[in-house]
């Protein structure tokens, strides 16, 4: 009798102690959830910098200097490029409008236009079923006011940045304690832990390294296209072209293609070849080769599921969710594989 009295305490026990784990696990998440975006880039940086951070301990034997040396490499290698960036960005956001507004009055593609009698009429009706210059107005207000929400929100990005580094100290200065922490507290064996190790490591090596070189060279070249042909705010477009790169499916056509269009029905038929030209055979070659060579095996998802995980991330995490989006599906998939081998051997 004492034996099943011990045995229902027990359970009821258990029971208690799953609730509050669970209800535990909810509060610390909301918790988190202020300091999420700081925490993914801070766990994905001491990611890709723990091989040079581990060549600095070697040199100067110790942990915390080693972590230093490597924060203030970080910060000059990602910090100072964005600064410069985020300048001309301003800049041209300031500066731009009105020759935006230049290139595609819609003046000038009616004068134009009417150069093609035979397709002016369909023309015509397909600009005012859009309603492209309230279309064009709308944008090139949007660009003008961008600045003054970029400064806003800087704010906010610097203060998560200064997080990000503050957490990147102690992750690489004590990864190796985080880590066995964290494979002890997950029911995990040693070797599936490394298992789930290895495909976030990956996952988020394909994200970033990857994802980045991608979207850093099809934003540089459609920049410098603009640039050469003498279109308003190169940076501007560059940026965001490499911006859309990183989402699959989409990319920088999406700038590229209604420019050229744009050019075309302006009359600048020279410059709408050499864009289209440009973008398809160029731009749109570092998608489709550069693309599989540099993510392809690491990130080891069909191009479905990646599209799901960086557009799903981005939409709920925000910025974030370009690696937290892909590393929650990888490390979903691999767990269900973990279970699905358990499964089997119960069975």
């Amino acid at each position: 009798m004492l034996d099943e009295h011990s045995t229902r305490r027990q359970r009821f026990s258990t029971i208690l102690l799953t609730a509050g784990v669970g209800l535990g696990a909810v509060l610390c998440y909301l918790i988190t959830i202020p300091f999420l975006p700081a925490i993914v880039w801070s766990f994905s940086l001491a990611i890709l910098f723990a091989p040079l951070d581990t060549w600095i301990r070697r040199a100067v034997r110790s942990r915390g200097l080693a972590a230093a040396a490597t924060l203030v490499i970080v910060a000059g290698v990602i910090v100072a490029p964005a600064i410069t960036v985020i300048g001309f960005l301003l800049n041209e956001a300031v500066g731009s409008a009105p020759r935006l507004k230049a290139v595609f009055d819609a003046g000038n593609w009616t004068r134009s236009i009417d150069n093609y009698p035979h397709l002016a009429p369909a023309i015509h009706s397909a600009i005012d079923r859009l309603d492209i210059p309230e279309l064009i107005q709308s944008s090139t207000a949007w660009l003008a006011g961008w600045s003054g929400h970029f400064v806003q929100g800087s704010i906010a990005s610097l203060i998560s940045l200064l997080l990000a580094f503050y957490f990147l100290f102690y992750l690489l200065r004590d990864r190796e304690m985080a880590t066995a922490v964290t494979g002890r507290a997950l029911p995990l064996t040693e070797a599936e832990f490394a298992r789930l190790t290895d495909r976030i490591v990956n996952t988020v090596f394909a994200s970033v390294y990857g994802t980045a070189a991608v979207a850093v060279l099809q934003g540089g070249l459609g920049g410098v296209m603009f640039w050469w042909l003498d279109l308003p705010a190169p940076v501007f477009w560059g940026v965001m072209m490499g911006l859309l790169g990183i989402v699959p499916f989409l990319g920088a056509f999406v700038i590229w293609a209604p420019t050229a269009l744009a050019l075309a029905l302006a009359g600048e038929l020279q410059s709408a070849i050499i864009l289209t030209v440009w973008g398809t055979v160029v731009v749109g070659l570092v998608d489709n080769v550069l693309y599989p060579i540099l993510v392809g095996r690491r990130l080891m998802l069909h191009t479905v599921p990646s599209f799901v995980a960086v557009a799903g991330g981005v939409l709920f995490f925000g910025a974030s969710g370009v690696v937290l989006g892909p590393i929650v599906v990888a490390g979903t998939q691999t767990l269900l594989e973990i279970w699905r081998e358990r499964a089997k051997e119960l069975a």
